[in-house]
């Protein structure tokens, strides 16, 4: 057995989890490069491609097969579909693999899987579309994008054409790892000596000088600032919600949806030892993930505890500086980086998901003090999530919007700063999709 056939194995066997039985992605992903470490960094990164390219192109990749296959993809025996699905990907975009290795490592897997009577069909199939794949058209952005038609409509309406297109082409380009610097923990320069020093490439952010762009390393786990507490991943969207809060020393901050605690451990940074955040999260493991954090990073102004945030919490109410409510979304705006979402969200979804935000929105705007801020943020661009319910938040209680012009108007050119919100799109900024809006409790 080759090394190839070892790696094809590892990734057939994500993907079966993936698109046959609903797993997310990035977790199964994740466990997988755990359990096989030991491989060298190549095929690490072939397993890692393969699995996120094969199901960030999917529509397209169905539709390649579907066209020059007399059985279509539904039709087709899960294991024989995922061989297929991932050997198109590797045709179509991975260059330093010959299509010819491609063909014989996909007939040798689909054998190896109890399928030898299906070996010529898998053969032809994918030396056809070999073949003709110069010759290939898209029928509409959907298709090309791979991205569900209902979800390219609704954004054409929302964004236009031209817009829309520029975000979904953003999302099929490669995530950066981007982590945020602990700058209490440590200088700037230190953390960055200590990541040069283990060979990584690093790049500054353009829109903040605590942000790090990180290339050419081997797992993040391995990296002694990681280690250290002295950096934590996070996207440059995502970090500009700690920037959004501004919180003063001394702060009470409590975050209702905080796993996996980045943007609490940002608050708890920002703070320099001062103050408390309290990081709250629906489940035990939730927490745990937390808790996780916390450790590594060391903070002690900071803790966490388990409180569903539909739960009323008598003892909070307007004790808190900041309540930082990132609450559960679509998620419509990190497809760049969890790509299976996009197939799972339906379009009644977005109706639950802005329900539920208005309805943990109505019990966490309690605990804000008078004068005290809210942030509101999703990782999403739907309107309804996002927009909507801001503009509903601000009818329904005794809140203003507070201006964030001059906070941004140097990173941004967003006329929507000045009523208190801005909606990041990939693509047209340089980060994850991210609605941030900041409200303040109004003094009576």
């Amino acid at each position: 057995m080759t090394k190839d056939t070892d790696s094809r194995e590892i990734v057939l066997d994500v993907l079966m989890e993936i698109l046959e039985h609903s797993v997310y992605s990035h977790i199964i992903l994740r466990q997988a490069l755990n359990k096989y470490q030991y491989l060298d960094k190549a095929e690490r990164s072939f397993i890692t491609r393969t699995v996120e390219g094969t199901v960030e192109y999917l529509i397209q990749i169905d539709y390649v097969i579907d066209f020059f296959s007399s059985t279509k993809v539904k039709k087709m025996k899960p294991v024989i579909r995922s061989i297929l699905r991932m050997s198109v990907y590797q045709i179509l975009y991975m260059d330093r693999v010959p299509d010819s290795a491609v063909c014989n490592e996909a007939v040798k897997l689909a054998a190896k899987r109890k399928f030898v009577g299906l070996k010529g069909f898998v053969n032809g199939v994918l030396r056809n579309i070999s073949r003709n794949k110069e010759t290939l058209a898209w029928p509409d952005d959907s298709v090309r994008y791979s991205v569900p038609s209902w979800i390219v409509s609704m954004w054409n309406q929302d964004y236009g054409k031209e817009t829309t297109n520029t975000v979904m082409a953003s999302f099929l380009e490669n995530s950066k790892t981007i982590v945020r610097l602990n700058s209490s923990k440590a200088e700037k320069d230190e953390i960055l000596s200590s990541l040069r020093k283990q060979n990584v490439q690093v790049a500054e952010s353009v829109i903040s000088e605590d942000m790090v762009i990180l290339e050419k390393f081997d797992y993040m786990e391995g990296l002694e600032a990681f280690q250290k507490g002295y950096i934590q991943v996070q996207d440059i969207s995502s970090a500009l919600v700690g920037e959004a809060a501004d919180p003063k020393e001394g702060d009470f901050c409590i975050d209702v949806c905080g796993a996996p605690g980045g943007k609490s451990i940002h608050l708890a940074d920002k703070l320099s030892g001062t103050g408390m955040v309290e990081v709250r999260d629906l489940t035990e493991y939730k927490v745990s993930l937390i808790q996780e954090n916390i450790d590594r990073c060391g903070f002690d102004n900071i803790r966490a505890k388990v409180w569903d945030a539909l739960v009323p919490d008598s003892d909070s109410v307007e004790k808190a500086d900041i309540v930082l409510a990132d609450l559960p979304c679509s998620g419509l705006g990190i497809l760049g980086r969890k790509p299976d979402i996009k197939y799972r969200v339906k379009p009644e979804n977005l109706d639950e998901l802005a329900s539920l935000q208005r309805e943990i929105l109505s019990v966490v705007q309690a605990y804000v003090k008078p004068g005290g801020k809210l942030i509101f943020s999703t990782c999403t661009i739907d309107k309804k999530e996002n927009e909507e319910n801001f503009a509903w938040f601000l009818e329904n209680f005794p809140f203003q919007a507070v201006d964030l012009e001059d906070k941004f108007k140097d990173q941004f050119q967003i006329d929507s700063l000045k009523h208190g919100y801005m909606q990041l799109l990939p693509g047209i900024h340089p980060c994850d999709g991210f609605f941030i809006g900041v409200l303040q409790k109004k003094v009576e």
